[in-house]
């Protein structure tokens, strides 16, 4: 029997997230909701090109396909089309075969508040708005950023990657590091080495990843030729002797990233451009770059770094 949504790791995603909405969104802006409703009805049949989160969704969904009789994961859509205009979008998920039943439809009203209902760990979404909008109410979101689209098909693996301070722990000590700077901020980490920090936004994403990465230590002990979807890592600006903390938090969570990257205020991108990960999440903009600019991106608008 497979998991009850309550039990599943959820995420939610907007159409503009999923699929290139650019050239329907140009209508729309131009001419208004009519002629976006007569353009996506004259278009119904011809599917939406793959947008950024598209990759990362596809092999997030494969993770059911190494679990059939748990089907522990599920991606629900969550719109501001209403269900007519919408009716393009469910085509193209058929057409890209990606395995997305469950949907709202809110014709032009932000989704946010819906997060919950579908238990969702995670709201991606182009809409600025809309993500804030989620994060205020402290409801788990991100913005997707403007990137390259890369399908590697004969890549099934799933790299993740996430900041930490602001993303999956609070924001507290970015507090104390923008009051102290680099100097207070080490000495107030260490004199709390042993004190978990307070979960951020995405704690809870990370923390069922983490349960899914167990899933396939369990596969990997029953045959030992299994190959692993999940790969995930942390990719800090932290460095000693700040990295104690943060791992003193990660052990009180029971979780243990595969990779993690104290850089010390090196430029992310050096690691991300060999990591090569389907979704990166941090709450800094500035962090989010990369020289080919095909690296997925997603802001986290959460705490002082976006005050």
């Amino acid at each position: 029997m497979a998991y009850p949504i309550e039990r599943k790791l959820v995420i939610a995603v907007a159409s503009s997230a999923l699929f290139d909405l650019s050239e329907s969104d140009e209508v729309f802006r131009e001419e208004g909701q009519k002629a976006y409703r007569r353009y996506q009805e004259k278009n119904l049949d011809v599917p939406l090109s793959k947008g950024v989160a598209f990759p990362f969704v596809r092999r997030f969904l494969a993770i059911n396909e190494r679990f059939p009789d748990k089907n522990p994961v599920e991606v629900v859509l969550l719109s501001r089309n209403s269900a007519i205009t919408g009716k393009r979008v469910f085509r193209s998920i058929e057409h890209h075969e990606i395995n997305i039943s469950r949907a709202a439809f809110l014709e032009g009203k932000s989704p946010y508040s819906y997060i919950p209902a579908f238990n969702a760990s995670l709201f991606l979404s182009a809409n600025e708005g809309d993500v804030i909008q989620a994060i205020d109410y402290g409801y788990p979101a991100g913005k997707v950023l403007p990137s390259k689209v890369v399908d590697d098909l004969g890549d099934g693996e799933l790299r993740i990657a996430f900041d930490f301070d602001g993303v999956i722990a609070d924001d507290a000590s970015e507090r104390i590091f923008k009051e102290k700077e680099l100097p207070g901020f080490h000495k107030h980490e260490q004199e709390r080495s042993g004190i978990p920090h307070a979960p951020g936004p995405l704690a809870d994403l990370f923390k069922k990843l983490s349960f899914m990465q167990k899933l396939e230590d369990k596969a990997v002990e029953e045959d030992e030729d299994y190959e692993r979807i999940l790969r995930m890592a942390i990719v800090t600006a932290r460095n000693a002797p700040a990295h104690e903390r943060m791992i003193t938090t990660l052990e009180h969570w029971g979780v243990n990233p595969n990779e993690t990257f104290f850089l010390g205020g090196m430029k992310k991108s050096r690691v991300l451009e060999i990591l090569k990960p389907h979704m990166f999440f941090d709450d800094q903009k500035s962090h989010l770059e990369s020289s080919g600019e095909d690296i997925p991106m997603v802001h986290i608008p959460f705490g002082i770094a976006n005050k």
